[in-house]
């Protein structure tokens, strides 16, 4: 098995047949770091982690300002419809469940404005990870 924890798909974990649509979850992981201009996971001085997927989740299921998302290097300087699509299209590429995924042409379609999508579920992971919580803060044994 190869690479970067955190950008594998559950599947490579459970022990299922991998299919394209594990590189479909690596791309989801991917966006996330476009639109946050971080990585996905920040650790915090008091040995918590935030886990940018999870605030993202949380926003487009609550109909949040997305804006607030964008790397602060852009300013706010993004066309917010462009980029509610994105992270509509991240959170559906990280589905657990692999046939929720898009293939990576619909993705395509998807940004070229051609396709809309509809609200994505919430992925078992990020509720496992805080998405229910309040904040989006997990405890970590990492120092």
């Amino acid at each position: 098995m190869r690479g970067t924890i955190g950008y594998l798909a559950p599947e490579w974990i459970s022990g299922v047949a991998i299919t394209a649509k594990a590189d479909v979850y690596s791309y989801g992981m991917m966006l996330f770091e476009l639109i946050s201009g971080q990585r996905n996971s920040k650790q915090h001085e008091e040995r918590r982690l935030e886990y940018f997927p999870v605030r993202t989740a949380r926003l487009i299921n609550e109909g949040g300002d997305v804006l607030q998302l964008l790397d602060p290097s852009l300013e706010g300087n993004a066309d917010a419809e462009d980029l509610k699509r994105i992270c509509k299209l991240a959170c559906w590429c990280i589905q657990d469940d692999e046939t929720k995924r898009p293939a990576m042409g619909l993705a395509v379609r998807i940004l070229e404005c051609c396709l809309d999508l509809d609200v994505p579920p919430i992925p078992r992971l990020l509720l496992v990870l805080g998405y229910g919580n309040e904040s989006t803060i997990v405890f970590t044994d990492q120092q």
